[in-house]
């Protein structure tokens, strides 16, 4: 009898208990798959429209360029997360998807005719408000296809794709100027798109919809999802704050002071290649050892391990005397953002409610988004005073704020439901103690009347 009340609900027409899928790796696979095409098709049209700007307009061209890409994709992915939420990751991935490809073979259209910066400056706009809107979606759509012991694995693999992507697409990117016109490299990208949006149509297919609550109160106050989480929950917001460090240490040093550290000791331009096909190799062999055996790695190991690793790295690197032992620790510190990486974004995942995954998702891409600029803009600054050294170990203490960061969210309940579920019973046990008599106190309170106390009704006369 017992077995029948405990047959699972995913038995076959047999009888048989099929058991269910850890993670639907078909699905993934068709996820990853076409994210990487299209952001490899993304990376075609970055260097082809930077270079064509350079051409047009030299430098100021080329900054005007970035800041209409991405000021437009910062700002959306504030609106994305709400959007997401609201409206379920299938409507707005198809959507948007379909909207880039629309815009990027008009625009094909427009730059073979027109040799001027305005069009690259429409397409630049149109597509960061686009990218801004379906990244939150993209990301709230692998908690549904991997349970959540598994959830690494997936992450893992998912970034293997975004080391991936600027190794193919840029060479091919760089390619298609040089031998062909921008209008080229634009359809190449479209088509990417089109792949990708092939696979959403699949993998999407079954996704839950959002409730008809959700839509209650309007975008504009869904939009402050992600901020109200971080502030009302312990595990996401410390989270959010390894994640901001690491992002912050990073910003600096590999975009600036790695080429001027090399300039200054005269290894050549090679040396930045090496330095950083060195970090991104260590980092694409870890997210492939993930991708098969993350969740057999203690959880501490991927987080608080590799991020100590990542701080004591980076501080190593500004000590190298020679560019192979330079490079052999970039790829160390590769490796461990490799685990790191994905353990933050998983652990993110698992904390956040699922009716808010876009809101939270929107929130965590915007500590990476958002740092890169301010990374830039405050090391550089110090480091005109304290110098390109000390301004680098700088950046590794910044980094090992995240360990402590770490250790701090593990303290909390592993999801917020279980943090708001053990808030509500501790009010609730205090409103029962508050009207509950104190048995306790009763004898001293009864202590000087004259008549006994009054016996429970159950107590035989």
């Amino acid at each position: 009898m017992n077995s029948q009340n405990e047959a699972s609900p995913s038995q076959d027409s047999g009888g048989s208990a099929a058991p269910e899928r850890p993670v639907q790796w078909s699905k993934v696979i068709a996820l990853v798959g076409g994210q990487g095409v299209s952001l490899g098709g993304g990376y075609v049209l970055l260097i082809a429209m930077n270079w064509t700007a350079i051409r047009l307009g030299g430098s100021s061209a080329v900054t005007a360029l970035m800041l209409a890409a991405t000021v437009p994709r910062a700002v959306m992915l504030v609106f994305g997360g709400a959007v997401a939420d609201l409206l379920g990751p299938r409507f707005v991935l198809l959507r948007t998807t379909s909207a880039r490809i629309a815009v990027l073979a008009a625009g094909a259209a427009v730059v073979a005719t027109a040799q001027s910066l305005w069009p690259l400056m429409v397409i630049a706009v149109l597509d960061g408000v686009l990218f801004g809107l379906s990244s939150p979606s993209t990301g709230s759509i692998i908690p549904n296809l991997a349970r959540r012991t598994h959830l690494a694995r997936a992450n893992s693999l998912y970034a293997m794709v975004l080391r991936v992507a600027p190794i193919v697409g840029s060479p091919v990117g760089a390619w298609l100027i040089a031998v062909g016109r921008l209008w080229q490299a634009l359809l190449v990208t479209a088509l990417t798109s089109a792949v990708w949006l092939a696979c959403l149509v699949y993998v999407t297919r079954g996704l839950p919809r959002p409730a008809r609550g959700r839509r209650d109160g309007g975008l504009i106050r869904h939009s402050g999802d992600g901020l109200r989480l971080l502030a009302a929950h312990g595990r996401l917001r410390w989270m959010f704050v390894a994640s901001l460090c690491l992002d912050m240490a990073f910003g600096w040093p590999i975009d600036v002071a790695l080429p001027l550290l090399v300039s200054d000791r005269g290894w050549g331009v090679g040396a930045v290649g090496v330095i950083i096909a060195s970090f991104s190799g260590g980092a694409l062999c870890a997210s492939a050892v993930g991708a098969a055996l993350a969740h057999r790695i203690p959880v501490m190991v991927r987080l608080v391990v590799s991020g100590a690793g990542i701080g004591a790295g980076i501080g190593v690197m500004a000590l190298m005397p020679s560019v192979t032992g330079l490079a052999v620790v970039a790829a160390g510190v590769g490796v461990m953002s490799g685990f790191n990486g994905p353990a933050i974004v998983t652990v993110y995942q698992q904390a956040a409610p699922a009716s808010r995954m876009g809101a939270a998702m929107s929130t965590l891409s915007l500590a990476s988004i958002g740092t890169g600029p301010v990374s830039i803009a405050l090391f550089s600054s110090l480091s005109a005073g304290l110098g390109l050294r000390t301004t680098w170990l700088l950046c590794a203490v910044l980094a090992l704020v995240a360990p402590a960061a770490v250790l701090l969210a593990l303290r909390h309940p592993e999801s917020v439901e279980a943090e708001d579920e053990g808030a509500e019973q501790a009010t609730t046990g205090l409103a029962v103690k508050a009207t509950r008599p104190d048995t306790a106190s009763a004898p001293t309170r009864d202590a000087g009347r004259s008549e006994p106390a009054p016996q429970p009704a159950s107590t035989p006369a």
